[in-house]
């Protein structure tokens, strides 16, 4: 009797992911490659030439990294941006030509276009990933042409016309997740750990504003509360007059203008000023941490804003507004957090609510398993609403 001859095993899936141009698409896309390396799949990254995105796939393994010439669309260049457009869509073309992928993911910004419309074309899946409570126009765009889409927001769910629609929440990474004591965090930093910490955060591009702000604040921090520590996230430009303006204050502070390991940062942290951009949101969700948003004032379509104040009104996060914040004021904010234990707890539970630890697994499943599904027409919610919805 012959032997059994075992049947092939099938080709792994090949998916690319859209997700360069700034933390908030790049983190979060990087987070689902990692759930689809996880079931076998080929990933491969497609992201901006900016520093952020350089600087963040360095220690990337296992997944294949091609860096498109796109640029954002900025004021005065639209020549630019329409040339970038091109190009990259021509070198997407080119590669999905000698390997079609199975599935495109763009999570929004000015690099997802480009490849969506290129898998489009080479008759792969497409998928888009709203992070922000008001689309971006990128993802307003694309989305009549993909074949469904996720979204961390409820309320952005309706605002996309895309055949279908899930509320996935909000991909995060897995070092977010991690079991460090505050205390062990701290002593990682090189920080004093017993000593609370208060963490200033402005995205990865870091925020003038938001530093100026915490500095003119900072002799009262220090004389309503000698023991604060302070790690400030400054950005690429503000780091030494930062640095400068804490060792005058005699302050214990860890200043860098970007940084990698920001599971460890917020695990050490008691406290956090932050921008509202949805990737930090999601971040401060996944670590349960108190903290008092700054909303950058001229992001597109003033999303933040209404990020911010999804958080503010069930009370996960106290908003200040930049315009009119004064340091008196963010003082005083932080140090209630810092001091209020019983309202520290309450944020931490409704912060439970923004958190979706199983995001990145869901968005890799769905597409995974999409030509399983029923076809719907229109747009449509998950019918497993997250629990932030009662919010």
């Amino acid at each position: 009797m012959m032997p059994e001859i075992p049947a092939p095993s099938a080709a792994p899936a090949s998916a690319v992911i859209a997700c360069g141009g700034t933390g908030g698409h790049l983190f979060p896309g990087l987070a689902v490659g990692g759930e689809l390396l996880r079931r076998g799949c080929r990933v491969t990254l497609m992201i901006s030439p900016k520093d952020v995105d350089q600087q963040a796939v360095a220690s990337i393994s296992g997944m294949e990294i091609v860096t498109l010439p796109a640029v954002g669309l900025n004021r005065g260049g639209g020549i630019s941006f329409l040339v970038g457009f091109c190009k990259s869509w021509r070198l997407a073309r080119r590669l999905f030509a000698c390997r079609r992928p199975d599935f495109v993911l763009a999570m929004g910004g000015f690099v997802s276009a480009p490849p969506v419309l290129a898998g489009k074309g080479s008759g792969a899946k497409t998928f888009l990933h709203e992070s922000n409570s008001i689309p971006g126009r990128a993802n307003r765009w694309l989305a009549r042409c993909v074949d469904g889409g996720f979204v961390y927001f409820p309320t952005a769910a309706q605002r996309l016309r895309a055949r279908r629609v899930e509320v996935s929440g909000m991909p995060v990474r897995a070092q977010f997740l991690n079991a460090l004591t505050p205390a062990e965090a701290r002593t990682a930093l090189g920080l004093k750990p017993d000593g609370p910490l208060l963490l200033i955060m402005g995205g990865s591009q870091g925020a003038d504003k938001v530093n100026q702000l915490v500095l003119d604040a900072l002799p009262r921090l220090r004389l309503a509360a000698p023991e604060l520590q302070f790690m400030h996230l400054t950005g690429p430009r503000d780091a030494e007059r930062v640095r400068a303006a804490y060792q005058a204050e005699k302050a214990t502070a860890l200043v860098r203008p970007f940084f990698a390991e920001m599971g460890v940062a917020l695990a050490a942290a008691d406290v956090a000023v932050s921008r509202a951009g949805a990737s930090s949101l999601a971040e401060l969700a996944a670590r349960r941490m108190p903290a008092v948003l700054i909303p950058y004032p001229t992001a597109a379509d003033n999303h933040q804003f209404f990020n911010a104040l999804a958080f503010a009104r069930c009370g996960a996060a106290r908003m200040l507004q930049q315009s009119t914040a004064t340091p008196t004021e963010l003082a005083a904010a932080i140090l209630d957090l810092a001091r209020d234990t019983a309202q520290c707890a309450k944020m931490r539970q409704a912060l439970a609510a923004w958190h979706a630890p199983g995001a990145a697994a869901l968005i890799a499943e769905r597409m995974l398993h999409w030509n399983t599904a029923s076809p719907q027409t229109g747009p449509s919610v998950s019918p497993r609403p997250m629990p932030m919805l009662n919010c």
